[in-house]
């Protein structure tokens, strides 16, 4: 081999490898961080919170995961992009509550107190709502099973007072 073609062989080899070095410095920029991984996060999964008092607190992005948490009061606490899956809130009282872009689903909310709450595009899929106070509370894009809509309509009044949007509009009833 010629020197000329040597020296050719030692150049390519030495800018693939500063290309190779170059994108693996970006992919290590680039890496996209989780979109709910909040800094503060609490995690109450699978704890028994019965008649536990939140009123009032940022719960933003909190975890309550299969918690049992009858009767506690959530009055006016912000409970933003939380996760209540799989909850017990027999009886509690969320009122003037933000749930907003929470995730609800499979969660037991028998007689709770849902006056004024705000479950702005919520995630409610499978849960119930029997005898829940409802007055007041928005459920604008939230995301509910047809038959709970139905039964929550039959009951729905008021405004809420934050966001101005009515209980039944929100529902979309008819």
């Amino acid at each position: 081999m010629t020197k000329n073609k040597v020296m050719k062989k030692i150049l390519w080899r030495f800018l693939s490898l500063m290309v190779i070095l170059i994108l693996a410095g970006f992919w290590v920029i680039c890496t996209p961080k989780p979109a709910f991984a909040l800094k503060n996060a609490i995690n109450y999964n699978n704890i028994n919170l019965e008649n536990r008092n939140f009123a009032h607190e940022d719960l933003s992005g909190a975890t309550f995961v299969a918690a049992e948490m009858r009767g506690a009061n959530f009055q006016g606490a912000n409970l933003t992009n939380a996760i209540l899956t799989k909850g017990v809130l027999l009886k509690a009282d969320l009122s003037d509550a933000n749930l907003t872009g929470a995730l609800v689903d499979r969660v037991t909310m028998d007689d709770a107190n849902l006056k004024n709450a705000i479950f702005t595009e919520a995630t409610m899929t499978r849960s119930r709502f029997y005898g829940a106070e409802i007055t007041g509370a928005d459920f604008t894009d939230a995301l509910i099973d047809r038959y709970q809509v139905s039964l929550l309509c039959d009951r729905a009044d008021g405004v809420n007072p934050v966001t101005g949007v009515s209980t039944r509009e929100s529902l979309g009833c008819r």
